[in-house]
């Protein structure tokens, strides 16, 4: 690993790392070239839905993904974007030892052919209540980063908030994890952390500061805004642009990965905001960047239309509009077939965006 890392403070990009229904590779490299274009500087491919990264880790991908993701890599290195990939070898910390290490470096040596700038081992929305967590987390570490190609590994840890969500669902956190993780990790390899709470929605100064010295490195943000695959967040479309904390935000992480909603063209609003949140710094305003974004993004009136109706999509949801309500929402949208983002609000109002049991930090 090198001293200056792809993806370093002041940095800003997207993880691919949500439940339920994934995109294509069509829209992965239009997002490649949105980001871009936008001013964000990485790409991290690590969707929940690739069972060759989570459930069936140990095998290989078919020949046709593999040759979509290579794709997908030259695509990010014609644009001069960070390309990385995460790996959740599944409770793998669980059978600690030589074999453990054996397994993890076969397939890190099988993920180099891709050459990622990036190697996240997350190890998140797993059973966490081991006593020897962080030390078995630490040696799979150590372990990834000596056999992989990437100039940066980060760690994503199983309790990678203070939110008491993540004890409910995953067992009580071992005793000193953080600190451990924080006092014996290599400090070139970095940590994940997702805020106060699992999808947060502000990012105070001395929260990350608090963590930072927890950690003993800044932690890289994994922001799940706009997010949308939990059960209740999957009812939303969030578009408003991001919270006036983003502006502050380069000083205080090592890095900041914003993990996007399903609807990969709608997402494009919050992400524009983010980008000018680091950009304007104190002088950024959501509401501004939001309808900005929207017409930046969007012809008129569909532009118009989104902004009149996100107080119904972001803040009322599928669940709570009538009938009336949803078949007004539809024809309004159906007119603008051409457009993406018209096409997955009609999509999420006709229940194709289904919410995925398998996320459970709801």
């Amino acid at each position: 690993m090198t001293a200056k890392p792809p993806i370093r403070p002041g940095s800003l990009g997207i993880i691919e790392g949500f439940f339920g229904r994934c995109w294509s590779w069509n829209e992965r490299r239009d997002m490649a070239r949105f980001s871009a274009h936008s001013g964000l500087g990485f790409y991290l491919y690590a969707p929940k839905s690739d069972s060759r990264l989570r459930r069936l880790w140990r095998q290989p991908w078919n020949d046709a993904d593999l040759r979509a993701l290579l794709e997908l890599r030259r695509e990010c290195q014609s644009l001069g974007l960070a390309f990385g990939v995460g790996l959740s070898p599944l409770e793998l910390y669980r059978e600690p030892g030589a074999d453990a290490c054996r397994a993890l470096a076969e397939k890190v040596r099988y993920l180099n052919r891709l050459e990622p700038d990036c190697l996240c081992l997350l190890f998140d929305d797993m059973r966490g209540d081991l006593p020897a967590l962080a030390t078995n987390q630490i040696d799979l570490a150590h372990c990834a980063a000596e056999h992989s190609v990437a100039e940066q590994l980060i760690l994503c840890p199983t309790y990678y908030s203070d939110d008491p969500v993540l004890e409910k669902v995953f067992g009580t956190r071992p005793a000193h994890y953080w600190e451990t993780l924080g006092e014996r990790l290599d400090s070139h390899i970095g940590i994940f952390w997702t805020g106060p709470t699992v999808c947060s929605d502000r990012y105070p100064a001395e929260h990350l500061l608090e963590v930072g010295a927890r950690l003993k490195r800044q932690p890289i943000l994994w922001d799940n805004y706009p997010v949308n695959d939990s059960s209740v967040k999957s009812q939303l479309l969030q578009l408003r642009g991001v919270d006036r904390s983003h502006g502050h935000l380069p000083a205080l992480v090592g890095g900041h990965a914003i993990n996007p909603m399903n609807q990969p063209y709608l997402s494009r609003i919050p992400l524009l905001s983010a980008s000018e949140a680091y950009r304007l710094g104190d002088a950024y305003s959501p509401e501004h960047a939001f309808e900005s974004a929207c017409r930046a993004l969007a012809e008129e009136p569909l532009a118009t239309a989104l902004i009149e109706d996100t107080p119904l999509f972001q803040d009322r949801g599928l669940g709570a509009l009538t009938q009336a309500e949803q078949t007004r929402l539809r024809q309004r949208y159906q007119q603008w077939a051409d457009d993406p983002m018209a096409r997955e609000v009609v999509a999420w109002l006709n229940g194709e965006y289904a919410f995925d049991p398998a996320c459970l930090t709801d």
